[in-house]
Parts: structure tokens; C-alpha cells; sequence
């Protein structure tokens, strides 16, 4: 097995001559204008794709949204109703992670043999179920359970599957489709953060959970049963709405690609995972203790809240333009360095000053740098190890990634117990950002792997 001859994957054009990624890329942008004309007034069919995209969107707001991007709302509930320290809450959030990361290979196999279909029909009954339990919870060791139970069993109808189905359905569009994927989660920032804060304040934490349930079920059951396909072929389109490409080797381009095993036996597997891991170190860290922190320096709850809606609406439009540039260029691991290193910056600021300006600062780096967060892991395995096995890799990433997010919200919780700030969790997380900066840096300069 091959994977295409280049990291700029060819195309063949009618006079035989071989057009790269780029300039393929650069052609469908000039031409997009006149496509979205033709598409309003009904003379040119709109691809399926965009369709099962638009729906991905909306679910992955509201998924992110409930899960990660609200559990800072139930700090303080929980610390007042049961007298549990920072860490103790956020704790359950670095369980959270290690159990969705440990089972990520096994979600990844699922998706790779079964479909993405599945896994979201049956992962949306099932996390709907551990929500109520959540629900439920009277004591410290229930409230880590049920995280953990949840977890495991949000991974199979959250980001996984969607992300291995965008993945899958474009490929020469591939960069401005995954970060339309990745714009649904700023959406739950924007939209769904404050949706939460309001149920939270009218029905109390135990409330909001249980509105969480019946909102997964609402939405993600009928997108499963009604929008979403696994393959272009289930509805009888090609990948991108388009002809398909040459074969290679007597197969389609979303049936080329390392699988699993032969992916971790290349270097660039690991210090790719290794990158991740520190980036989403930092990312995740601040994720869970961000509106937390505006309240340890004087910002009330609501204009905390108006701070991330806000800087996760404005990362929308910074996610998009990512995207248009990824579809330009042949590796992701250059752009992957710059995200770093504002990033490292951002927290430095927030560091050296917490003012009103030193936060206008922060928000402004952190939008930039943030913008690659949910696109990272798909456009560069894709472009490394291939799509074929492209959930199996991508769920032994995450099980990577996971030995440092699980420390990460407890280390940060921790640090604020000892000292009544979070200056040196801020330090940290400058650090690990840089580290990240440094292992993407080490990994540009190694060629795309090829399986032997």
C-alpha cells in the first residue's frame, strides 16, 4: 500500500499534466462566486456534503457547548452546594478526559468499521442517559463517576464522529470544510454559554444538566436518523460533489492511507501526538478555568460569560480564514507553530496584566491562536497518515494527547487553592505552549512518512 506520491496530493487534468492541491485550491476559490450565484437560483445541484455539514455544525455547538465550554458554569454551584475545594470540582473534568482519551482507539475502530452513523445514533442515547445520572449526583465519588461514564460515551456521538465524516465526505475542500466544522465549536461558546448560564440561574445546576439531556436527544437523534451518511456513495455523489480522481494503486483517494499500526511505528507520529498534547495541555486547561478567573479578578459572572461568548463568536471568523489558507498549503505543521506561538503569548499577557487592556490584549491573541484548535488533528493526520484509517489514528492521537489534559484543569485548580491566583498556572501554560511550538517546528522538517 502507497499512499499519493507528495504531501501536495495530485490531481490529473485533461491534458494529462498534474495540478497540485494548491492551485486546485486557488481555482475553487475564484470560482466560488459564481457557483454560490448559480446555486440561489437553482441551476446547479448543492452537494450533499454541505448539507451533512451545516448539520454538523449545529451539533457540534451544542456539544461542545454543554460539555466543554460550560463546565466552568458549574464550579461555583457545586463548590457552594457541597463545599468542594477548586480542584476537587475540576478534577472531574481531568477524568472526564482520561476516560473519553483511554477509549479513544476503540471509538476510532468503531467508526472505521461501522460507520459514523452508528456511533452517533447510539452515543446520543447513551449520553443522554449518563446526563440524567449526572443529574443525580449527592456525593464527590458520584460526581467523578458519572463524569467518566459520560465521557466514554459522548465520544462516540461528539467529536470523533463528525470529525472523521467531514473528513471523509471533502478532500480538495477539505481545509475550509473542517474549519466550518471547527466554527460549530466557537458556536457553543457564542451561543450556547450563555443559553446555559441563563437555565442554570432559573432551575439550578441539577436543572440545567437535565436540560442538557433532553437537548442532546432533541437534536442528535434526528440528525442521525435523517441527515447523516456515512460515505458520498450512500447517496450516490462522489467525494467533493465532484468526478473522481486517477486511482492510486486501483484505489480512490479515501481508500489510500496508513493504517493504524503502520502510523505508530513512524517518528512523526509521535512527536505529532506529543505537540497535540501540550497544545490542547494549555487550550483545555484555560477552557475550564477561564470564566473562573475573570471572577478571581473582579469580573462578575455575566460579563465573564459576555468575555468568552464573545471571543468564541469572533473565533469564528478567525477559524474561517484559517481554513481557506490550510486548502493553499501542502503541510499544516508551519501554520501549527504560529497558533502556538500566540497562544504563548496570550497567557503571557493575561500574566503580566489583567486590566481591562491587558484582557483586550489576551482576547485578541487568544482568537488567533485558538482559531486551529478543533481542525489541527484532522488536517494533519489526514495529510501525513492519509483517510482510510483516519478514525483509528486519529482516536490513538487523543489517547496521547490525553496523559496531559487530564493533569491540566486539576494542576490549574490546584495552583489557584494554594496561592488565591492564577499567575503561575498561566506561567505554565506559557510553557507548555512554547514546548508544543518547538515539537511542530522539529516535526516540519521530517518528510511525510510512506508505508512500506
Amino acid at each position: 500500500m502507497t499512499l499519493p506520491d507528495s504531501p501536495e496530493t495530485h490531481q490529473a487534468s485533461p491534458d494529462g499534466a498534474r495540478t497540485p492541491r494548491i492551485k486546485r485550491a486557488a481555482s475553487a476559490a475564484r470560482a466560488a462566486p459564481g457557483a454560490a450565484v448559480a446555486v440561489l437560483t437553482g441551476r446547479r445541484h448543492v452537494y450533499y456534503g454541505w448539507w451533512l455539514l451545516a448539520g454538523s455544525v449545529v451539533a457540534m455547538g451544542l456539544g461542545s457547548g454543554v460539555s466543554f465550554w460550560a463546565f466552568g458554569l458549574y464550579v461555583e454551584p457545586l463548590e457552594a452546594d457541597f463545599g468542594w475545594s477548586r480542584a476537587e470540582v475540576s478534577f472531574a473534568f481531568s477524568i472526564s478526559l482520561l476516560a473519553s482519551g483511554l477509549c479513544g482507539p476503540l471509538i476510532g475502530r468503531w467508526i472505521d468499521a461501522r460507520g459514523a452513523r452508528s456511533a452517533i445514533l447510539v452515543g446520543t442515547v447513551l449520553t443522554s442517559l449518563t446526563y440524567i445520572l449526572m443529574a443525580a449526583t449527592q456525593s464527590l465519588w458520584q460526581w467523578y463517576l458519572f463524569n467518566a461514564i459520560n465521557a466514554v460515551v459522548r465520544q462516540l456521538m461528539f467529536f470523533f464522529p463528525f470529525m472523521a465524516l467531514i473528513s471523509r465526505w471533502f478532500d480538495r475542500r477539505r481545509g475550509i470544510a473542517v474549519s466550518v466544522l471547527g466554527s460549530g465549536f466557537s458556536l457553543g461558546g457564542f451561543v450556547v454559554v450563555p443559553v446555559m448560564g441563563v437555565v442554570l440561574g432559573a432551575v439550578g445546576w441539577r436543572g440545567a444538566i437535565l436540560f442538557t439531556a433532553f437537548a442532546i436527544a432533541a437534536l442528535f437523534i434526528p440528525l442521525g436518523l435523517w441527515l447523516i451518511r456515512d460515505q458520498p456513495s450512500d447517496v450516490g455523489e462522489f467525494v467533493d460533489g465532484l468526478p473522481p480522481e486517477p486511482l492510486i494503486d486501483g484505489r480512490s483517494r479515501a481508500e489510500t492511507g496508513m493504517t493504524l499500526g503502520q502510523a505508530v511505528r513512524t517518528r512523526q507520529f509521535w512527536v505529532l501526538s506529543l505537540a497535540l498534547m501540550l497544545f490542547f495541555y494549555g487550550m483545555i486547561g484555560w477552557l475550564v478555568h477561564q470564566i473562573p478567573f475573570y471572577e478571581s479578578v473582579g469580573i462578575s459572572r455575566g460579563a465573564a460569560t459576555g468575555i468568552v461568548s464573545a471571543s468564541a463568536g469572533l473565533g469564528i471568523v478567525a477559524r474561517l480564514a484559517l481554513g481557506v489558507v490550510a486548502d493553499r498549503m501542502e503541510r499544516f505543521e508551519g501554520p501549527a507553530m504560529v497558533l502556538a506561538a500566540l497562544l504563548a503569548g496570550a497567557m503571557a499577557m493575561l500574566w503580566l496584566d489583567s486590566s481591562a487592556i491587558g484582557i483586550a490584549v489576551f482576547v485578541t491573541l487568544w482568537i488567533a491562536g485558538s482559531s486551529g484548535g478543533p481542525m489541527m488533528e484532522a488536517l494533519l493526520i489526514t495529510r501525513i497518515f492519509g483517510i482510510a484509517h483516519f478514525g483509528s489514528i486519529l482516536g490513538a492521537v487523543a489517547a496521547v494527547e490525553t496523559a496531559g489534559q487530564i493533569l491540566s484543569p486539576t494542576i490549574a485548580g490546584a495552583v489557584y487553592d494554594a496561592t488565591g491566583s492564577y499567575d503561575w498556572a498561566l506561567v505554565m501554560f506559557v510553557g507548555t505552549f512554547l514546548a508544543s511550538l518547538a515539537l511542530f517546528a522539529f516535526a516540519r522538517r521530517m518528510p511525510a512518512p510512506l508505508p512500506s
